[in-house]
């Protein structure tokens, strides 16, 4: 046996192998935590991912009526069929050019929005074409966004309205 400064060659060796073994396991435990920081992040990703990819059929009908009006802006209520049942308030600026904001209340939430529409002729109905855009919302459409068609027909005597939606949100 070869002795340097006291120590064993075989001594040494299990030193080194006993050093060698504390930092492979020191570097298993460092892989295993950035393995499961990067499959919590994976996860995230794909929750959000998820939550992104819900989408809500904006095909509905809401026959509203008049609670009130402040000259050219009125406030209309009233319920709404179809995809999205509930019932809906509008505030409605009537001109050249229509535009509203609105809340509707459904069971699983609320959508808040804005939409602007084009009326067409100047008897006592007059139908209108254009888009609104959900803004907000609460509950499960808590992330709702995008931009749908509408369309319709105003009643200038009665001031009442019957609107039509068309298209995909994502929420």
């Amino acid at each position: 046996m070869v002795r340097s400064f006291g120590i064993s060659a075989k001594h040494n060796h299990r030193q080194r192998s006993a050093a060698w073994a504390v930092a492979a396991v020191t570097i298993l435990i460092a892989a295993g935590a950035v393995l499961m920081s990067a499959a919590e992040s994976a996860a995230a990703a794909r929750d959000a991912s998820a939550h992104a990819a819900r989408t809500l059929n904006a095909t509905a009908t809401a026959h509203l009526h008049l609670v009130r009006a402040e000259g050219s802006e009125l406030i209309e209520e009233g319920p709404i069929f179809g995809a999205l049942a509930g019932s809906a308030h509008a505030e409605l600026k009537t001109g050249a050019v229509f535009t509203a904001s609105f809340t509707i209340h459904a069971n699983a939430g609320s959508i808040t929005g804005h939409g602007r529409a084009t009326p067409h002729g100047s008897g006592r109905y007059q139908s209108f074409a254009g888009s609104f855009q959900a803004t907000n919302g609460s509950g499960r459409y808590a992330h709702i966004s995008g931009r749908a068609g509408l369309y319709g027909v105003f009643d200038r005597r009665t001031d009442s309205v019957v609107i039509q939606t068309t298209g995909i949100l994502t929420y």
